[in-house]
């Protein structure tokens, strides 16, 4: 058995085809074929079910991927560890954000990161939380920012910073005339939010159980700035994270941001990253650099 048969397995498995696994591996289909083929004679079961087209995982195949990614991740931490120890700074960082926080934050983060660390290479990857956190867990990210909690205890979490949740409000809505509200406030109150799978629906969601608010259910978003944009065309009210609102993002025409005058609504963020990592040195002084961002980006300047 070798590190290439378990490369070719999990490619199959990803790709559910041997012709796309081998196009990915950079070899030739009989090839793959063969090498799975062995790799079966060896174990002495079936890994697949080959049907015309499309490869399907026995339970044994199942196992044996998810066998072969601990395996192939493992082996990915050593030689990551090899290339540190030999510069701690050098080398590739691949850094994971969700959607509600990626455009938003790294324009502050990723100079800093640059100016810090001007030998590594940041690879940035946007996607839902559940699939950045799948993906540490597979080895194909070094770390991720996530809003706090994340319950899975494979993972070090390095608290950053809070941030504030506003209230956006059409510039023809009663309460564009005040610069704040209390939280009872938005007791009654219908709130549009985004679709299924952002962790910022469930956030949002959260504050409405904690203050009577409602979900606004004939409009879901799918992204952040169709919120945007469907509040500046007076189609309702979202809260937005303080974040979106700060430069280099346009100020919004038509759009009036409250802050909460008391408890106000937040979510926190935090960088994480796989307990058994071999960059935890450095993610730490990763985790150091974001959190030495200003103070004043987290406050409402009315």
């Amino acid at each position: 058995m070798t590190l290439r048969e378990l490369q070719y397995l999990v490619a199959l498995a990803d790709h559910r085809n041997f012709r796309r696994a081998a196009e990915v591996c950079l070899v030739s289909q009989p090839t793959l074929s063969t090498q799975i083929r062995k790799l079966e004679e060896e174990l002495g079961v079936a890994l697949v079910e080959r049907a015309p087209r499309k490869v399907m995982l026995t339970p044994a195949g199942r196992d044996a991927v998810e066998r072969a990614r601990r395996i192939l991740n493992e082996v990915e931490q050593m030689k990551e560890g090899a290339r540190r120890s030999r510069s701690a700074e050098g080398g590739a960082l691949r850094l994971g954000v969700f959607p509600t926080l990626g455009p938003y934050l790294l324009p502050h983060v990723v100079p800093r990161l640059r100016a810090r660390f001007p030998e590594l290479e940041l690879l940035l990857f946007e996607e839902k939380s559940a699939n950045l956190v799948q993906r540490l867990n597979l080895g194909t990210l070094d770390a991720a920012f996530l809003a706090l909690p994340v319950h899975d205890s494979h993972f070090h979490s390095e608290y950053l910073f809070e941030e504030p949740f506003l209230l956006a409000v059409p510039e023809s809505h009663a309460l564009a005339r005040r610069d704040t509200l209390a939280v009872s406030e938005l007791a009654g109150v219908n709130l549009m939010l985004l679709e299924e799978g952002h962790c910022l629906r469930d956030q949002a969601l959260e504050v409405c159980q904690l203050t009577g608010a409602r979900e606004k259910s004939e409009f879901r978003a799918t992204s952040l700035e169709t919120l945007r944009q469907m509040v500046a065309a007076g189609a309702g009210i979202t809260l937005l994270p303080m974040l979106a609102t700060r430069d280099p993002v346009p100020p919004a025409r038509n759009i009036h941001l409250l802050s909460f005058s008391d408890s106000s609504p937040s979510r926190q963020i935090a960088l994480l990253w796989r307990k058994t990592s071999a960059m935890g040195r450095l993610l730490q002084q990763v985790a150091e650099v974001c959190r030495s961002l200003p103070e004043d980006l987290f406050a409402l300047k009315h």
